[in-house]
């Protein structure tokens, strides 16, 4: 992967935006659109950036735990399952 040749200026994206939209779905390599020589979006194809946003989510749910952990906020497995099992019975 050579991230130069996923950099385009925006002039180029207003030129080209069917094919960009083709490669990206394609190769599933995002594109970086500079403007005034400066990095300014990324467009990225949606199965990528769907993954992504799952990928945030456990990373979100796992720094909380962590969190949690830190501060003592802790419940024993046993009293998570038997509250499971009953919730499950009704």
């Amino acid at each position: 992967m050579n991230i130069k040749e996923d950099i385009r200026p925006i002039s180029y994206v207003k030129a080209h935006a069917a094919d960009i939209l083709s490669q990206i779905s394609k190769t599933r390599r995002p594109l970086y659109v500079t403007q005034n020589g400066e990095a300014k979006a990324v467009i990225l194809d949606t199965d990528s950036y769907q993954e992504m946003q799952k990928a945030l989510g456990l990373l979100k749910i796992i720094a909380q735990g962590e969190n949690d952990v830190r501060r003592g906020r802790l419940v024993p497995q046993e009293d998570v399952f038997s509250k499971v099992e009953k919730k499950m019975k009704k």
